[in-house]
């Protein structure tokens, strides 16, 4: 799958809209409009599906936790995450 994303100088950007209280966990897909669907089994309370997206997104693509960051949109199911230190997805 191609994932849509946007070079930045920190590394990559990918908008993202998220499904929590899902029964699975992961990428779903690409949504018409260029945006990245992912499932979470998390509920959007306390942080707790912006923590799981860091790590779904840090496992799919192979990063570190730490590279991954939720930069804008954290109160909201559609937000931009910042992937640092990658340029490309293969």
């Amino acid at each position: 799958m191609d994932i849509p994303y946007k070079k930045t100088k920190n590394g990559i950007t990918i908008e993202i809209k998220v499904e929590p209280r899902s029964s699975q966990r992961g990428i779903a897909g690409v949504m018409d409009n260029s945006v990245l669907k992912v499932k979470l089994t998390s509920p959007p309370v306390e942080g707790a599906a912006n923590e799981q997206l860091i790590e779904v997104m840090a496992e799919e693509l192979k990063v570190k936790r730490s590279q991954v960051k939720v930069i804008r949109g954290h109160s909201s199911k559609r937000k931009v995450v910042e992937i640092s230190g990658v340029w490309e997805l293969s």
